[in-house]
């Protein structure tokens, strides 16, 4: 395949996440999208709590209960945005993220695997302390935001607080491209701060289909909006005086964030985001290696797993492992070689995945995600590669703060259990710890958040058909040991050592005034901080 082709390719494709707070309506917006797209007919979310369905994206049975994503899944869909040759639209890949903070460890996955994000607030919650963890993590790594003020059809804060907000608090300066017709709870449409122009919304019964749209010049549009248009035009006129006016540079940079006002569930705004995200997010870039060397897109075929999820087809037990093409064109079929083991691997089964909903891959491209079923020998962080070998720096494990020993409740099953202990392991569900005095019989899962061991005893039920019991451990934090300083440890009260399935050896301690006790009275022992959450 010819570098020319692959460019053309890549300009084509936007890779991004979604990140925000719970409630925030994440996967609500995901399904707008792809309802804009025409992936499907009809949103999966419908006014009141009767009639509500699970969104497509939410698949596995806790989720659909709770109204929560507990997973990451991934969507693919086209897009002919406006200027877009028909035959040739923008391919979106979104990876939908988990909301709740239990599970940030399977958030920062996804965001090695993307070169944009949407954050979205709530209108009258405005910044909360997941979205503003998630936002440092997307700093660190680089990753230019767009930012989307959901939920405008009902109460909530001005666009000029909004905005002080998000500048006071994380140091972002946000562009709105537009200003909303009408305050929040009265959605109105939007000011197109570039054209002048008034896009008018109509809403469509339960926000199920897309809503229609009208183009007004700003005489009409005063004419029909009274003074919610001249308030609109008197905030665009503010910001431009303040100067917050979209720079693609700066956007690139992290230093501003194009902002738009949208209502997911009345498909209010949709299209504008999908707009944005085309026109001003970045296509996929080359990544660098652990060699400090970086792998162009046009470069052989390499990729990076960021998830492994099992479990989401009932009638068969496979193991999908999600991989980010970083370079080169993928066919499916192809014989790649496997970094970590220096193993081939052969892809006969590639997919692309729209819930649970599958569908074969032939030929992918940098940017896009591919799901490799039955991948048993692949975990997060893994890459794949063609000649020259490249191999990605690993995605770090975070800092747990929660422990609690498993245990099968009848021995008959104990097979099954061992199985999805290992299964949900190397998905990165929890981390596994063992050590010799607990045997394999009762395991010590560690977690950033308590809800993923409720997602462990409802997978081993659901998919394995295995009852257990999980017991909390008097454990606060642990810190990374190793075999010199382990026998000491395990001598002292309120700290027991134990290795995780990786080989790093992980010392727990009841709390942290333990912890401060011993690493002032052995300070030969060593005792490295993990990663936190919050980094």
């Amino acid at each position: 395949m010819s570098s020319e082709v692959i460019g053309r390719e890549v300009k084509r494709r936007r890779t991004f996440a979604i990140i925000s707070h719970p409630d925030a309506g994440k996967s609500t917006m995901t399904e707008a999208l792809a309802l804009h797209a025409r992936m499907i007919s009809e949103a999966g979310a419908v006014h009141g709590k009767g009639g509500r369905r699970s969104t497509v994206s939410d698949w596995m049975e806790m989720e659909k209960a709770r109204g929560i994503s507990v997973s990451s899944t991934a969507l693919q869909f086209k897009y002919a945005a406006t200027g877009d040759d028909p035959d040739l639209p923008h391919v979106i890949n979104l990876v939908d993220t988990p909301g709740h903070s239990d599970f940030s460890e399977d958030t920062y996955r996804v965001l090695t695997a993307v070169d944009a994000a949407v954050m979205l607030i709530d209108a009258a919650k405005g910044l909360e302390p997941q979205t503003l963890k998630l936002f440092q993590v997307c700093r660190h790594r680089g990753i230019p935001v767009i930012t989307v003020v959901n939920k405008w059809d009902r109460p909530g804060q001005t666009p000029l607080e909004l905005i002080d907000e998000i500048s006071e608090r994380i140091g972002l300066i946000p562009t709105p491209l537009y200003v909303p017709v009408g305050i929040a709870g009265d959605y109105r449409g939007l000011l197109d701060r570039r054209t002048g122009e008034y896009i008018k919304f109509t809403r469509t019964a339960g926000g199920a289909k897309v809503a229609p749209e009208s183009i007004l010049d700003a005489d009409t549009a005063r004419d029909t909006e009274g003074a919610a248009w001249v308030a609109a035009s008197e905030e665009s006129e503010l910001l431009g005086e303040l100067g917050q006016d979209h720079d693609q540079e700066m956007f690139l940079a992290g230093q501003t964030s194009p902002m738009i006002f949208t209502s997911a569930m009345l498909n209010f705004g949709v299209r504008q985001l999908l707009e944005a995200l085309v026109e001003f997010a970045p296509p996929p870039r080359g990544r660098v290696a652990i060699d400090d060397s970086t792998r162009e897109v046009a470069d052989p075929f390499s990729a990076v797993v960021f998830k492994v999820q099992a479990g989401m087809d009932s009638s068969h037990r496979d193991r999908l492992a999600y991989m980010r093409i970083v370079s080169g064109q993928f066919e499916r079929g192809m014989v790649v070689s496997h970094a970590q083991t220096g193993k081939p691997f052969a892809t006969k089964y590639a997919q692309a995945v729209f819930g649970r909903d599958r569908a074969t891959v032939d030929t992918a491209y940098p940017g896009d995600v591919v799901g490799l079923v039955n991948a048993m020998a692949l975990a997060p962080g893994d890459t794949l590669y063609l000649d020259p070998k490249v191999q990605y720096p690993p995605i770090p494990s975070f800092a747990p703060e929660h422990f609690s020993s498993l245990r099968v409740t009848t021995a008959d099953k104990y097979k099954q259990f061992r199985k999805a202990i290992d299964q949900l392991d190397a998905e990165g569900v929890v981390q596994v710890l063992r050590n010799d005095l607990r045997g394999d019989a009762s395991p010590v899962l560690a977690a950033v958040g308590p809800m993923q061991f409720e997602v462990v005893t409802a997978r081993m039920k659901a998919e394995f058909n295995v009852d257990t019991v999980i017991e909390p451990l008097g454990y606060a934090l642990a810190r990374r040991t190793d075999e010199a300083s382990a026998p000491e440890l395990n001598r002292q009260r309120g700290v027991e050592v134990f290795t995780r399935t990786d080989g790093a050896i992980l010392a727990l301690f009841s709390d942290k005034w333990r912890l401060q006790y011993i690493e002032k009275e052995h300070k030969d022992l060593l005792l490295e901080p993990l990663v936190a959450a919050a980094d």
